[in-house]
């Protein structure tokens, strides 16, 4: 298993736009990937329970996942999430 915290940094969270390219790219890959936040963990390819989490900025959540390409999985998340989501 590989893991990795990031700390979300755009302003406006993880809205509907920020979340779908977070499953899309989750989705990728063979792994099983998940995140945990606000002591709760979820499945990473399902944006109804990433949007239930409410993430907002500033918020810290730990990137997991676990599977053949599971170190690709985690490094591309980490990088979206970096990134703002392009959004900035």
């Amino acid at each position: 298993m590989t893991q990795a915290t990031v700390t979300i940094e755009n302003k406006t969270g993880i809205h509907a736009r920020p979340a779908s390219v977070f499953v899309q790219t989750a989705s990728k890959f063979k792994s099983k990937v998940q995140i945990q936040a606000k002591g709760k963990t979820v499945d990473a390819k399902s944006i109804l329970m990433i949007m239930s989490m409410g993430l907002v900025k500033g918020t810290e959540m730990t990137i997991s996942a676990d599977g053949p390409d599971e170190a690709e999985a985690v490094k591309a998340l980490q990088d979206l999430v970096a990134s703002k989501f392009g959004e900035e």
